[in-house]
């Protein structure tokens, strides 16, 4: 069998491991899962009358408005799960019993992301769901706008995920690796996703423009929305493939650096 062949069916292996996890112990998932689903509509149903006057209009405008950010953040949730379910591996030795077996070295980590983005996909799709239960539509948005919104959905949540792989095996227990995943909840908060960041303070503009959230959400609200992106999908699509890339070598580095 060659090198590809061997990793392709390894990586499957792994990856129906951990979506049997996950099929199993649903208990974490579903918390994160409502951490964006009680934000929607603690937003929405006691704060929207007050918010979309802010951005000068009804509360129909603030769910659209606020509806992309909340995706999005719905993947830093549930990444949270995947540092969390690697450190566990981790930290129970299962790991050091795969490299005593014949199987591709990569394919654990493949696995892991594989499945984390399968999760985050569905439960983006959960949450939209319920946002379009409150009222949220998308009538502007082309299939092609559609489309593009999917693909950065997917990019993100693999940029998230192999960044929360990497703070999975520098943790040295699964509450130390939920604790290292947390920016993944807290920079939504600080970013666009729930006002315009030109209505906030001169000194914390920063804070909200130079991360990877903001135009990722720009980008997303744009293209379901039928708005302008701007420059966004670009710095989007940037933050995303670095994110990927400084995640893939990272955690390459410190599975490859274990005793074997």
């Amino acid at each position: 069998m060659s090198t590809l062949a061997l990793a392709v069916r390894d990586s499957s292996t792994m990856l129906r491991r951990n979506l049997l996890h996950a099929r199993r112990y649903p208990s974490l998932t579903l918390n994160l899962l409502l951490t964006p689903i009680m934000l929607l509509l603690l937003f929405v149903y006691i704060f929207g009358d007050v918010m979309s006057a802010g951005i000068g209009g009804d509360r129909s405008d603030y769910i659209a408005y606020l509806v992309p950010g909340l995706l999005l953040m719905t993947i830093g949730s549930t990444t949270i799960g995947t540092a969390v379910s690697v450190s566990t591996d981790m930290s129970e030795g299962i790991i050091a019993r795969f490299r005593t077996m014949a199987i591709h070295r990569g394919s654990v980590l493949i696995g892991h992301v594989i499945g984390s983005v399968l999760q985050s996909i569905a439960s983006v799709v959960l949450v939209g769901a319920v946002a379009v239960a409150i009222g949220f539509r998308s009538t502007d948005a082309t299939a092609v706008e559609w489309l593009a919104a999917f693909g950065l959905l997917v990019l993100f949540a693999l940029g998230l995920t192999w960044i929360a792989v990497g703070m999975g095996l520098i943790s040295p227990n699964a509450e130390a690796a939920s604790n290292n995943a947390m920016p993944m909840i807290l920079l939504p908060l600080l970013s666009s996703a729930f006002v315009p960041v030109e209505g906030m303070p001169g000194w914390f503009r920063p804070i909200a423009e130079y991360q990877p959230f903001t135009p990722a959400i720009e980008t997303l609200r744009g293209l379901l929305l039928g708005t302008e992106i701007g420059h966004n999908g670009w710095i989007a699509l940037a933050w995303c493939l670095g994110l990927a890339v400084l995640g893939y070598f990272w955690s390459a580095a410190k599975f490859n650096s274990d005793p074997k």
